[in-house]
């Protein structure tokens, strides 16, 4: 961790709402005029989308299987991390999406990387958004680096409906095909992914209130109207409890560490209560 050069992670498995969590920290970074360094974590995944898949035809890791930490740089991750901690730069590259154009037409291919560079200069915090943000092993301590780290986690079945959903609806992916993928990556995620919420400072898990009993037959993602959201804080003492539930219609606590919303009261929720540390970040950073 690092008064002068602070680093927030966001964790989360495949379809998780990881993504959801980035834009209201992107938001939150542009209302306070912070200049962020953004990482992806797919930007250290070992293998190109070509290289991933000839592995899974041999039976390695299962088709798309990013969980395990065999197929990623998280040395490099941990690396950048501690760089950025002690020095505020580091070395990262990025991940090249089907949709980006820039990348694209300056001749990167999909599913491929770019080459490793330094961060951009003069950032005020680094943001890492992806798997494995909080991982703890007996090789990487990647959460002893990370001052602010947060999860997103729906229970599991909600889990596997929004990414059944993404991936057969966005991806063009047969229902087949990504029920074999949930299953292949089924131990690295027991083993990789869980245990990284137990190391988190904030947790955020919805939970469906209705019926997902079977997930790989639910037609329709439950919405945020159809939520609860269950929010866990570490250090549950430093909350303003009661300034929450006065300020976040439909709330209650359900235990001494432990505040429920409704599911549409998510983003403001994150706002109410990530916008302060991130600020505090910030003070730190400057006066510390």
């Amino acid at each position: 961790m690092s008064a002068k050069y602070p680093i927030i992670s966001v964790t989360g498995s495949s379809g998780a709402g990881t993504t959801t969590a980035s834009n209201i920290f992107n938001r939150i970074f542009s209302d306070e005029g912070i200049n962020a360094g953004m990482i992806q974590g797919d930007s250290f995944h070992k293998y190109t989308r070509t290289e991933m898949s000839r592995r899974a035809a041999k039976g390695h890791y299962g088709e798309w299987n990013h969980f395990s930490l065999d197929a990623n740089h998280v040395d490099k991750l941990e690396a950048l991390f501690q760089d950025y901690a002690a020095t505020g730069t580091g070395q990262y590259r990025q991940y090249v999406h089907d949709d980006d154009y820039a990348l694209i037409r300056q001749g990167c291919k999909p599913g491929t990387f770019t080459s490793w560079m330094d961060l951009p200069a003069n950032t005020d915090m680094l943001f890492y958004e992806g798997l494995h943000g909080g991982i703890l092993t007996d090789q990487v301590n990647i959460a002893s680096h990370v001052d602010l780290l947060i999860g997103v986690v729906p229970i599991v079945n909600l889990e596997w409906i929004q990414k059944i959903h993404r991936d057969t609806q966005f991806r063009g992916y047969s229902k087949e095909a990504v029920v074999n993928t949930i299953v292949n990556r089924m131990d690295d995620y027991v083993r990789c992914i869980v245990p990284q919420f137990s190391n988190t400072h904030i947790n955020f898990q919805r939970v469906p209130m209705v019926d997902t009993s079977n997930p790989f037959v639910v037609s329709d993602v439950p919405t945020d109207d159809e939520s609860m959201v269950v929010i866990h804080f570490r250090q549950y003492s430093e909350v303003d409890f009661p300034y929450l539930l006065q300020m976040i219609n439909g709330s209650f606590i359900s235990r001494q560490d432990t505040l429920v919303i409704p599911g549409n009261k998510m983003p403001l929720a994150m706002d109410l209560i990530i916008r302060p540390r991130v600020k505090e970040l910030m003070a730190h950073r400057v006066y510390g």
